[in-house]
């Protein structure tokens, strides 16, 4: 946890106009990674950092000089179709390369006249993925989840044993992974009804939306290796909104005994932008356990963890129909939660997947499950909002849900705010459901 420095003050402005406004995502104080090209160019893939409505070139402004030290060593990392290499190199690097930033692009900065030419419009860009996921988990660490969904399908013991003992996890599908914007068909699985005599094999009924952040990992640990919890965080690259589609139909037959498959792997969609924990720095929050619980083993605990390794990061899922579009509708808000609420950190989980040995990858991804807070308002899946599709939702035109229909955009945001310090936001994650192939 490295602490505020010179590129957290809520006093700096960039001489990129639209970074000063007050409902920016990507202010100075931000500078999320991400790699883009123009839209419906032939360019290649690149790195990029948000600054306003803006995109600033890291190759381009490397080459014009942009960086020094520390900062151009890290910068020369930046020049390949993904974040990898850059992840790979540490917190110190990536420091050294924030705080280039942070000075090449402030007002007042006397490159500006060189660098301005290295600014290309978000509205023109289209984005790839950040990184080369080579693995992807995700855990479970929602408690307020954990019980509303349980008690659907368990409600005499919603919550089993293990829960509060573990971050528990499973090792997900990377390959369908893609950036927002991303459009799926709807998955087809074998489900059965509870009348039925035997499954059958058909479309799923009841696609849904986790409400989640991605955290993608940057150094990595050796085989055999475990990272202790004061080191995790030296492991963790930054965070994205990410939303772990699911078919709900599906799960319900298929995870006896062991878990999700093909509920689970079918589409898993991640914001463009990579927010930097040290971006995120001025957000951090006492983490705690409800009094009466089992406390942490001693390998998940110590004292700065509770002090301040969780995050107040505001987090909220709209959605938008097809008939909504037609005519011209803003999204409407489904839920709103918080990445406070969460069970364990972000850390936390880390180190437990990495305490049997096993060895994290640049590029990796770990998902925190998804994030509800104590009310249903608060929810982050369809399968909470409806009570398990008994209660619909309404939508403006007259249209009701109770899981994602064909043709349904789903839109996530995650951001930080607070007095004093300016909005730091994830962007935005959209995702959208189309008919089934079959």
């Amino acid at each position: 946890m490295a602490g505020l420095n010179e590129t957290h003050d809520p006093k700096l402005r960039s001489w990129v106009e639209s970074a000063n406004a007050p409902d920016s995502d990507f202010p100075i104080q931000n500078l999320p990674f991400g790699i883009f090209r123009r839209k419906g160019s032939t360019e290649a893939f690149r790195a990029g950092v948000a600054i306003g409505d803006r995109i600033f070139d890291l190759p381009a402004a490397a080459a014009a000089g942009a960086f020094s030290g520390d900062a151009a060593k890290a910068a020369t990392r930046c020049g390949n179709t993904t974040l990898n290499e850059l992840m790979a190199l540490g917190p110190k690097s990536w420091s050294a390369l924030r705080a280039g930033l942070s000075s090449a692009l402030r007002e007042g900065s006397a490159k500006q006249s060189r660098l301005a030419g290295c600014l290309v419009a978000q509205s023109d860009a289209e984005y790839a993925l950040p990184a080369h996921i080579g693995d992807y988990t995700d855990f479970y660490a929602s408690i307020h989840h954990a019980i509303r969904v349980g008690a659907l399908f368990r409600p005499d013991n919603p919550l089993l044993p293990n829960y509060k003992w573990v971050p528990i996890g499973y090792h997900g599908r990377s390959s369908s992974i893609r950036v927002s914007g991303q459009k799926f068909p709807r998955p087809v699985g074998q489900t059965k009804a509870p009348d039925a005599a035997a499954p059958s094999v058909g479309p799923s009924k009841r696609i849904d939306f986790e409400l989640e952040i991605g955290a993608f990992v940057g150094a990595a640990n050796e085989l055999g290796r475990s990272v202790p919890l004061a080191d995790a965080e030296n492991h963790l690259f930054g965070l994205v909104v990410l939303n772990d589609w699911s078919a709900r139909d599906i799960q319900a037959w298929e995870y006896q005994p062991l878990g999700p498959m093909l509920a689970k792997n079918f589409a898993s969609t991640v914001s463009p932008w990579v927010v930097t924990l040290e971006a995120l720095e001025p957000f951090r929050a006492a983490w705690t356990r409800p009094e009466g619980d089992p406390q942490p083993l001693p390998y998940l605990e110590s004292a700065e963890n509770r002090a301040r390794g969780a995050f107040d990061m505001n987090l909220e899922v709209l959605i938008e129909s097809e008939a909504m579009r037609s005519a011209g509708q803003e999204p409407k808000s489904l839920a709103r939660s918080n990445l406070r609420y969460a069970y364990w950190t972000l850390a936390q989980m880390l180190t437990h997947h990495t305490s049997n040995g096993c060895n994290l990858q640049p590029g990796d991804l770990l998902g925190t499950g998804t994030q509800s807070g104590p009310t249903v308002e608060e929810s982050g899946s369809m399968l909470e909002l409806t009570l398990g599709g008994k209660q619909p939702i309404d939508l403006p035109g007259g249209e009701k849900r109770t899981f994602i229909d064909d043709g349904d955009t789903v839109i996530m945001r995650a951001w930080c705010q607070k007095p004093g310090y300016p909005r730091i936001g994830l962007g935005e994650c959209a995702g959208t459901v189309l008919p089934s192939n079959t």
